[in-house]
């Protein structure tokens, strides 16, 4: 593996520099492969990053420290080659034990262990990660924005637990509030049972939509809204029991879609939960003379730094019932508590900033150094999200919109093969294209939809990441017989081999940077990468007529490949295909 080489180049540098080999793992990468690179290096070291972590001095010409350095560290039977370049130095290892090492797991049953067992990766903090994602609203149209926070936090959830991590998945849903007062009070003008029966989100969504309506200019309407949201938080039987139903017939709808989706929760919370809590959080805040009576009679809490009042936050409407935020910071306090997490995420739009940095700057005000554990993971928005029918309104239609799509595609190609379930492949693969459509850009950007480009087989796409699996599947099962527990390396010195093998070298870095940024797109383009050289390999290097051995050797690379792209799809939240 990666490790192998890092570990020993870091152990000939730290006899050199006579300091310990762990000061140089980071300040060492594998090379980028380029498409149409001839022979290149495997590894490099910045000899900025050794200045700026005081293992060289800063002062001096960089360059002259890089050559000095370079020409004290010998080659041996792993590192056949150093070079310079400007502040790096460039080493290549024995071509033999790169294919060796790097192909070795695969042997042995160890597919999914590629990567995580690496120095690098072991810098990383471990521990109980809680991931608050996907977090719809009760009743109301499960959007664009849902949809972008349920696969980011999949994904997060996917990375943290591959890495080590104890993984909490928690989906908070906005079950209460002054929208609960509208629908309440809506529901008795407009619902009906036999609807609600029949298909229960949509009617709900359809009660909503006419009593926002009606509420815009009909006082009478928003005072009933404000009653009944009194009452829920009064507990009346009747008010409480409404809202339950609500609530269990949309959590039941979600779960469906979810399933479709590939996700699961390990716990379904919701504001509705810590509404009590948040009277206890007012208390607290109280007692320690946070929270203050504006002019309006609301209970606010002042966050501007020179405490004059010029930025605050609200806590309490005037009549004393509580907010969004309220119950943010008594969730916070009580997942503490329950679950030991040393970090909590946060997946919502970028909308939401001002008010995750607000809460963390209460929680902290509260006393409770574990804020700094918190984290907000923000998105930019998806324009133009259409199905044929016009707006999307609910998941499953986008869900379905790509399974129709993706199937029209596949009837019309010549390589699609006899499906035992076409229409469940559909799905997956149309579901890996919304993935990979969403993950190849930077989190924080808005991107405009385009069903065209999103399901087209060539291009870096979903779909492209699929057919690359499937097709090494088929190769798999084509040369059964041929899999062996040993190869012989040597027999894959070929560049478009050594291509392959210098681009898995990256995954172990891929999986670290995505671990500090959370960021998807470091993972999806060096699969994309990864399937593109696959491509030539399969092009260039046959398995079938090729001798015994070689043959052998090239089937492992193959396998070893396969093997690493499921795994990353699996981190995804994609579902690799063995047929398509």
């Amino acid at each position: 593996m990666a490790s192998f080489f890092r570990r020993t180049i870091a152990a000939k540098l730290g006899r050199t520099l006579q300091q310990p080999e762990d000061v140089f793992i980071p300040a060492l990468t594998a090379i980028t492969v380029l498409k149409k690179q001839q022979e290149s290096p495997d590894f490099k070291l910045s000899l900025g990053t050794l200045r700026g972590n005081g293992v060289l001095p800063s002062h001096g010409d960089i360059q002259q420290q890089t050559e000095h350095l370079a020409s004290q560290l010998k080659e041996d039977s792993v590192v056949e080659g150093i070079t310079t370049g400007k502040a790096v130095i460039n080493f290549k290892v024995n071509r033999k034990l790169l294919a060796e090492k790097l192909l070795e797991p695969f042997g042995k049953g160890e597919d999914d262990k590629f990567g995580l067992n690496s120095e690098l990766l072991d810098s990383l903090k471990r521990g109980t990660t809680l991931v608050e994602y996907s977090s719809p609203n009760i009743a109301k149209k499960f959007h664009a924005g849902h949809l972008r926070s349920t696969i980011i936090g999949n994904f997060i959830a996917n990375l943290k637990e591959t890495l080590g991590n104890k993984v909490i998945r928690m989906n908070y849903l906005g079950d209460w509030g002054m929208q609960f007062g509208l629908l309440g009070a809506g529901f008795g003008q407009f619902g009906s049972v036999e609807k609600l029966k029949e298909n229960p989100l949509q009617h709900l969504f359809e009660v909503y939509v006419q009593v926002n309506k009606e509420a815009e200019h009909n006082p009478d309407v928003k005072q009933a809204a404000r009653v009944f949201f009194k009452q829920l938080e009064q507990h009346e039987s009747q008010a409480v029991s409404l809202w339950q139903q609500f609530r269990e017939i949309t959590v039941k709808e979600y779960r469906h879609v979810y399933k479709r989706l590939g996700v699961h929760f390990d716990v379904y919370s919701g504001e509705s939960f810590h509404q009590d809590q948040a009277q206890e959080a007012v208390r607290q805040l109280q007692s320690r003379g946070l929270l203050k009576t504006s002019e309006k009679g609301t209970g606010v809490v002042d966050l501007s730094p020179h405490g004059d009042m010029s930025s605050v936050c609200t806590l309490l409407r005037s009549d004393g019932t509580s907010l969004y935020i309220t119950r943010d910071i008594a969730a916070a306090i009580d997942r503490k508590e329950k679950y030991c997490f040393d970090e909590m995420i946060y997946v919502t739009d970028k909308s939401q900033e001002n008010h995750f940095s607000q809460l963390f700057q209460i929680l902290r005000a509260m006393g409770h150094s574990w804020a700094d554990g918190c984290r907000h993971v923000s998105f930019g928005l998806v324009q133009g999200m259409k199905t044929r029918t016009g707006d999307v309104v609910f998941l499953e239609d986008v869900l379905d919109e790509v399974r129709a799509r993706t199937l029209q595609n596949m009837s019309q190609t010549n390589t699609t093969k006899e499906l035992e379930d076409a229409d469940d492949t559909a799905e997956k693969v149309g579901i890996s294209a919304l993935i990979v459509r969403d993950f190849k850009g930077s989190l924080h950007s808005d991107y405009k939809f385009d069903w065209e480009r999103i399901l087209q087989s060539q291009g870096d796409t979903g779909v492209f990441l699929q057919y690359t699996h499937a097709r090494l599947c088929s190769l798999m099962r084509k040369n059964e017989g041929l899999a062996a527990a040993t190869f012989n390396p040597s027999l894959l010195g070929e560049q478009t081999s050594i291509s392959v093998l210098q681009h898995l070298l990256r995954y172990e870095e891929v999986l670290h940077q995505s671990a500090q940024d959370l960021e998807p797109k470091h993972l999806v383009n060096f699969l994309l990468k990864l399937s593109h050289f696959i491509a030539s390999a399969h092009r260039e290097l046959p398995v079938k007529g090729s001798q015994h051995d070689v043959a052998q050797a090239r089937l492992r690379l193959f396998s070893g490949a396969c093997s690493v792209l499921a795994n990353g799809m699996r981190i995804l939240g994609i579902t690799p295909l063995n047929k398509m």
